[in-house]
């Protein structure tokens, strides 16, 4: 394992570990979801968190966890009791209380009941998936919640004082209007969450918005995107939302540190079928099917897709592209230093036809994209990978 990844340098404390927990169980599917997840039946629920203590017991654990994220699925159908023996598991394993422990909840699934657990536990952080205020556009999506549903599921939470809360919305929805989608983002911060994600509406294969491009039911549209792109950012600039990556927004103190530990490449280990790991050394994913899962873990198995010995080259390739959606940009000389042998002399070209094209800036050994360069980061993100694979094919 590189010195990178252990993050013992004698000089630092020890770098950031996190946690993530997928948990599958889903009521209904929306149409617009690529993640996995399967609905409850019979004990499909204490299988599953029999699972997840057995896939702990399986990790060397370097150090205790510093943040932790629940994620789905929907979290939030696990009844009470459950909900209070996944985080005793969490207890169990992850050392000392995480600095920040983050629980994804749909508006549906939100009771007193289920947050009271949450905050005993030492829950830090909501995430609520409201994607949209308008009941139309909810039907369309899929989603299971009403608009009263949210109001009243974000008064609970409040009220239950947790110290941060997310909502997450979506825009360039089918049929969705720039006017109503600024009405969707006035009513959030109308709410004052203290962070907010907004994501651009993306078509996953195998999903029923897919279905629907294929087929020509619903459409493209770049430059209507891009638009709701600037003006969402110019609108909660305004308001006091500090843009740290592209689709995420946070008043001071309220980053997602789980998510940007992850984008710097530190540690993070994933339990629960589906959910991915960077650790020890690999990088890989639990498969994504609850049965298989199982059938796995009774092999004593985890971590079986996709997974590679991890270099410092691909942390370092990682590191630009999710670096480069950051506002902060990505530090070419910190990475220069812990990987030489990358190929800088092609990350240097580009990063200067980037300036030139006014979409990066230069400075004090760091690159950072503009606005117009952060609205084509995922071609700017494939360009690095260009640069890095062509020297490795040569």
């Amino acid at each position: 394992m590189s010195d990178f990844m252990s993050g013992q340098d004698k000089a630092e404390p020890a770098a950031p570990l996190g946690l993530y927990v997928h948990v599958p169980f889903c009521a209904s599917t929306c149409d617009f979801c690529a993640f996995y997840q399967t609905k409850p039946t019979g004990n499909a629920v204490d299988r599953f968190l029999a699972g997840v203590e057995q896939e702990a017991l399986m990790v060397s654990w370097p150090r205790p966890v510093t943040t932790v994220f629940w994620g789905g699925g929907t979290p939030g159908l696990l009844a009470p009791a459950d909900l209070r023996r996944l985080g005793e598991l969490v207890g169990r394993h992850a050392g000392d209380t995480p600095e920040e422990w983050t629980v994804e909840l749909a508006p549906a699934s939100v009771t007193e009941a289920r947050l009271a657990v949450l905050k005993e536990l030492g829950v830090t952080r909501i995430s609520m998936g409201v994607q949209s205020f308008q009941p139309d556009l909810l039907d369309a999506l899929g989603r299971q919640h009403t608009v009263a549903q949210i109001h009243r599921a974000y008064e609970r939470i409040r009220a239950t004082g947790f110290a941060s809360v997310n909502l997450d919305l979506m825009f360039a929805l089918p049929g969705q209007s720039e006017t109503a989608w600024l009405a969707d983002v006035a009513e959030a911060l109308r709410l004052q969450p203290d962070h907010l994600s907004t994501y651009c509406l993306t078509f996953e294969e195998d999903t029923a918005l897919w279905v629907k491009l294929a087929q020509g039911r619903v459409k493209l549209d770049p430059e209507h995107e891009a638009r709701l792109y600037e003006t969402t950012w110019a609108t909660l600039a305004d308001a006091g939302f500090g843009q740290y990556e592209v689709s995420n927004f946070a008043r001071p103190g309220h980053i997602c540190r789980h998510n940007l530990n992850t984008w710097h490449m530190h540690e993070w280990v994933g339990l629960g079928p589906s959910a991915a790991s960077q650790h020890g050394g690999w990088r890989g994913a639990n498969v994504a099917d609850l049965e298989q899962w199982h059938i796995r873990l009774d092999d004593g198995q985890r971590m079986t897709e996709d997974r590679i010995a991890l270099a410092v080259r691909q942390l370092a390739e990682d590191a630009l592209i999710f670096g480069l959606r950051m506002t902060a940009g990505v530090d070419l000389a910190l990475w220069r230093q812990r990987c030489p042998d990358a190929p800088w002399a092609e990350v240097d070209q580009l990063a200067q036809q980037l300036a030139e094209d006014g979409l990066a800036e230069l400075g004090g050994g760091r690159m950072l994209l503009t606005t117009r360069g952060r609205l084509l980061a995922d071609s700017v993100g494939l360009e690095i990978m260009e640069a890095f694979h062509a020297t490795v094919q040569a």
